[in-house]
């Protein structure tokens, strides 16, 4: 199949810091998958599960909620919230016959580490196996 897959991450502000500060051209340097867009929340507790499935319904393919380590998150819960809320995510996709595994949770460091890089890979690799999302249709 040959199409580049809409990725969507969505960070809280310390994860995804020096990930920004790199720019879009030092991203695509360090390996970054041309598809991806990077939505920076103040916290990842802020992540709702309407606004994971709505990132679906807007042409994602796959989708990336990332936050702190639960131990070390700035706002003390926010990343139990956000593990939370991207499980039921998950269960939502599962129960719409959606394979549950486009929607991915990673818990990072602050700062800018390989492993954010990796992650998008990881979910780009895996929504080219998969395809194009249910959710697009023929029209899209």
């Amino acid at each position: 199949m040959d199409f580049i897959p809409n990725i969507q991450i969505f960070c809280c502000h310390y994860t995804s810091q020096q990930a920004v500060a790199r720019g879009r051209e030092g991203l695509l340097q360090d390996g970054m998958p041309a598809g991806v867009t990077i939505n920076r929340l103040s916290c990842g507790g802020r992540l709702q599960v309407t606004t994971l499935l709505k990132a679906f319904e807007d042409g994602a393919d796959g989708v990336i909620a990332c936050a702190c380590p639960p131990d070390k998150c700035h706002n003390v819960d926010g990343s139990k919230k956000a593990a939370k809320r991207a499980a039921a995510a998950r269960k939502a996709l599962e129960e719409l016959g959606v394979e549950p595994e486009r929607l991915a949770m990673h818990n990072l460091e602050r700062g800018f580490h390989p492993e954010f890089v990796e992650a998008a890979q990881a979910m780009h690799n895996r929504i080219m196996g998969l395809g194009l999302s249910p959710f697009k249709g023929e029209d899209k």
